[in-house]
């Protein structure tokens, strides 16, 4: 069972995302009424937020397997 939790906690970094991402960038569509500009800042803010959540992630998964290596 413990091989298989890092591959699922990747899978949930995927999932993450891409809720990140399309929430973003609904969320632009919604208060832009359509409008380009809107719907690019919403996605760059969903980019910034899905990267640094992304980095976070990995890096609590970094060292948990690091520390499951040194047992």
């Amino acid at each position: 069972m413990y091989k298989w939790l890092p591959a699922l906690k990747l899978t949930g970094i995927g999932f993450y995302v891409a809720t990140c991402i399309a929430g973003g960038t609904f969320l632009g569509w919604w208060l832009g009424d359509k409008q380009p500009l809107y719907i690019i800042i919403g996605l760059v803010i969903g980019l910034v937020i899905a990267g640094y959540g992304v980095y976070q992630m990995l890096r609590s998964l970094i060292k948990e397997t690091n520390n499951q290596e040194k047992r």
